[in-house]
């Protein structure tokens, strides 16, 4: 059985937070997961999150978030780890989506904050240690206060580092003085990833180990490229290749995440219109910014209206 220093060791990169992409009528179309799985694993992506806030999980049925898992898995085959977004404001909730991530084969489940019921430290502390002590597998703590509303602290994190199972924090904050005091207080014990493409590779330059990305699911060739770069320690190469798409990180949030993400994977011929309410299609002025990010971007044609 590989140790918990072998298991950190595969969570380093480029990891890619898939959208969920559905038809029209608002079904997860599942022929589409599957080649957009098969183009993230051709272009480098070092490991895929199945069912993440990106892939809508918060409107995915508890049978759906588990068949979307299940499928990634099974497309999967070991060829990149597979983390599967199980966190829920629900701890029971999550303690079963974390079950059926670990009975299916997942190699990692990444467990958001939990969202409007504005637990103080105290509660969010018993809410990863009940999952983690209720689901043997290895457990990421994701904490992103904008869409949250709570901001997990430093010294809860550092508590929950001293459970073994719990292996690495997706820190989405975007604040890199915290990113690196996170780092120095947490980094031996704790993989420190980014969950946020404009400061991700700054963040490596502390020692964060890679970024799960919202932009990678439209330019996973780059953003490989530039984090298998960062992780050798050549930054300045890594930066000239952001150089290109950085523009993405910020325009690919210029309305609600996934719809900007969405609306360019349909631009670029990879999945239908489908999106789920209360989240809507990109508006109109939502559209035009991210044609001229993926022109800009070489990622579609000037001449694609």
């Amino acid at each position: 059985m590989a140790t918990y220093d072998e298991i950190k060791a595969k969570l380093q990169g480029s990891m890619t937070a898939l959208v969920t992409p559905m038809t029209a009528d608002g079904a997860v179309d599942y022929d589409a997961l599957a080649r957009l799985i098969e183009w993230q694993i051709e272009c480098g992506t070092h490991a895929l999150v199945a069912a993440g806030t990106t892939g809508e999980s918060a409107t995915l049925s508890m049978s759906e978030h588990g068949d979307v898992i299940e499928f990634f898995v099974k497309r999967v085959a070991k060829r990149v780890p597979v983390i599967a977004g199980t966190g829920a404001n629900n701890t029971t909730e999550a303690i079963e989506l974390t079950a059926h991530a670990k009975a299916v084969g997942a190699d990692f489940a990444l467990l958001v904050v939990p969202y409007y019921n504005k637990p103080t430290q105290e509660g969010m502390y018993q809410h990863y240690k009940t999952i983690a002590l209720a689901v043997d597998m290895p457990q990421i703590l994701y904490n992103v206060p904008g869409r949250t509303v709570v901001d997990m602290a430093e010294d809860t994190v550092a508590r929950l580092a001293d459970i073994p199972n719990i292996v690495a924090i997706k820190d989405a904050t975007g604040d890199l003085v915290r990113g690196k005091a996170l780092i120095e207080r947490v980094g031996e014990r704790l993989v420190v990833l980014s969950g946020d493409d404009p400061t991700a590779l700054e963040l490596m330059k502390f020692g964060a180990k890679g970024n799960i990305s919202v932009t990678s699911n439209v330019a996973p060739k780059q953003m490989s490229k530039i984090f298998s770069l960062a992780l050798e320690g050549r930054f300045d190469e890594a930066a000239a290749i952001n150089k290109d798409i950085h523009h993405l990180h910020k325009e690919l949030f210029c309305e609600s995440s996934p719809q900007p993400a969405k609306y360019a994977l349909h631009k670029m011929g990879l999945i239908d219109i489908g999106i789920r309410l209360p989240l809507v299609w990109l508006s109109s002025n939502g559209q035009c910014i991210i044609d001229g990010a993926l022109q800009k971007a070489n990622l579609i044609s000037s001449s694609i209206k």
